[in-house]
This record gives C-alpha cells, sequence and structure tokens, in this order.
C-alpha cells in the first residue's frame, strides 16, 4: 500500500477481496492502519504501506511486505524475494530465512500486531472509515488478535486458500 492518502483511501474503497475492511488511526502509529478480512476468515494488516501481514484463516502468516522486501510462506517457512532492476528487466531474488532470521521476522510481527491488539483494546484508536459501514470490524479485529497465537505460524502457501 503507498504511503499517499488517495491511495490508502483507494485500499479502502477498491478492495474488494477484503469484504469488511477498517481504517483507524492508532495511538502510537504515525501512519492509519487498514486492516480486512476476506470472505473466509483470511486477514490483511497494512501499517501504511510497510509492514503489511497478511494471514489466512488458520492465522498463519502467508505473506509479508516488510521493509521493503516480500516474504512469502512455503512448507511452513519463511523466503525473502527482493526485487533487483536491471536496464533490461527485473528480476526478483529469493533469500530462505534461517530459524534465527524467521525467527526474528515472527517476533517483530507478533510485536507490531500485539501492539495494535494492546490499543483495540484500551480504545486507543479511532475509525476513520470502514466498508460496510454497519459491521462490527473493530470488533472482528479485536477477536481475531486476541486469538493469534505466539509465535506465529507460518502457512504452507501463500495463497489464502
Amino acid at each position: 500500500m503507498a504511503k499517499h492518502q488517495e491511495n490508502r483511501e483507494n485500499l479502502l474503497l477498491e478492495a474488494k477481496s477484503l469484504v469488511e475492511r477498517v481504517e483507524l488511526s492508532v495511538a502510537g502509529e504515525r501512519e492509519p492502519v487498514v486492516a480486512g478480512f476476506r470472505r473466509e476468515g483470511a486477514l490483511s494488516v497494512f501499517f501504511a504501506s510497510d509492514p503489511v501481514f497478511q494471514f489466512n484463516s488458520e492465522k498463519a502468516l502467508r505473506r509479508a511486505f516488510v521493509n521493503g522486501l516480500l516474504y512469502k510462506a512455503e512448507s511452513g517457512r519463511l523466503a525473502s524475494l527482493d526485487r533487483r532492476r536491471s536496464a533490461s528487466e527485473v528480476v526478483l531474488a529469493r533469500h530462505d530465512l534461517s530459524d534465527a532470521e524467521q525467527t526474528a521476522c515472527l517476533s517483530a510481527a507478533g510485536a507490531r500486531l500485539g501492539s495494535l491488539r494492546d490499543a483495540l483494546a484500551k480504545n486507543a484508536f479511532q475509525v476513520v472509515d470502514q466498508v460496510p459501514p454497519k459491521a462490527d470490524v473493530v470488533g472482528r479485529l479485536s477477536a481475531w488478535l486476541g486469538a493469534l497465537k505466539f509465535p506465529i505460524k507460518v502457512a504452507n502457501s501463500p495463497r489464502v486458500m
């Protein structure tokens, strides 16, 4: 998600695969947080454009975007993909995370999501907008984050299902 306000609005309004979504102004966050659920219960959380965490319906991390790197899950492990551009092509350089790197990545994700969970529990946020307008997206998000197990589990695939 891009850092410009119009792109955040576009995400909230146009992310049709996220059937319930909310934009929040959260204490301690410089930029708004957008979170949304797919029909089958998979959650995506966007802390501005970076980091982004995407889960499947079993609360396993399937994709992430952190510090400019894309991460994807494969067989319960994370691999980072770095876009390297040359004059003639773009190549995705893959790096399979070591145990220590994966633990650090999941710990950082857990800390960020735990802070969001705590802010929701303390009512330290404001709803900027949501789709659909009458859904209890904040309640659903709070319950989902409250049920998330730590350390975060890695999915077997980057796919939603």
